[in-house]
């Protein structure tokens, strides 16, 4: 399986495959606006415009598992847009560990899992890096910066 077997919800309620992406390097990434790493919108803004010319997308996945995202979706939706200038892809709130875990965040924690092998999502803004065929190629760190991932999207791009 690839993450194109998946199907995800956009903020506005509308369903959307995960497919529609295929052929694009993905960073897909768990997202709060209430956590000490939101500031980190501002990086993945910064990646989405820097490679807004290439096969590239941002995808943000609000979760309120460590109870940072008490928002609805007009809620996330302009508090991303007011503070950050989010223009890349948010879709609705989803859980992303245990058995209530969106599906597609299962596939990201089978295929990249953490250290010392754990599945779980340990925090906010943890990031997966996927490759043009929709194979998850890293998992990141919720404290490692967009700006230090530069360099991985880069080598994906050129390939």
């Amino acid at each position: 399986m690839t993450v194109y077997d998946y199907k995800v919800n956009t903020l506005r309620g509308q369903e959307v495959e995960m497919s529609d992406y295929r052929d694009k390097v993905l960073l897909i990434v768990n997202t709060a606006s209430s956590c000490g790493l939101t500031p980190q919108f501002k990086g993945l803004q910064e990646l989405q415009d820097k490679f807004q010319d290439a096969p590239f997308e941002v995808l943000g996945f609000p979760s309120n598992q460590f109870a940072q995202e008490k928002g609805s979706s007009d809620d996330i939706a302009e508090f991303c847009q007011m503070n950050y200038g989010v223009s890349f892809p948010m879709f609705e709130k989803i859980d992303v560990n245990g058995s209530s875990a969106h599906p597609l965040f299962q596939h990201l924690s089978t295929e990249a899992p953490g250290l010392l092998g754990s599945k779980a999502i340990k925090w906010n803004f943890t990031k997966f890096l996927v490759d043009q065929n929709g194979q998850v190629l890293k998992r990141y760190a919720p404290k490692t910066t967009p700006d230090k991932i530069e360099e991985d999207i880069k080598n994906l791009l050129q390939k």
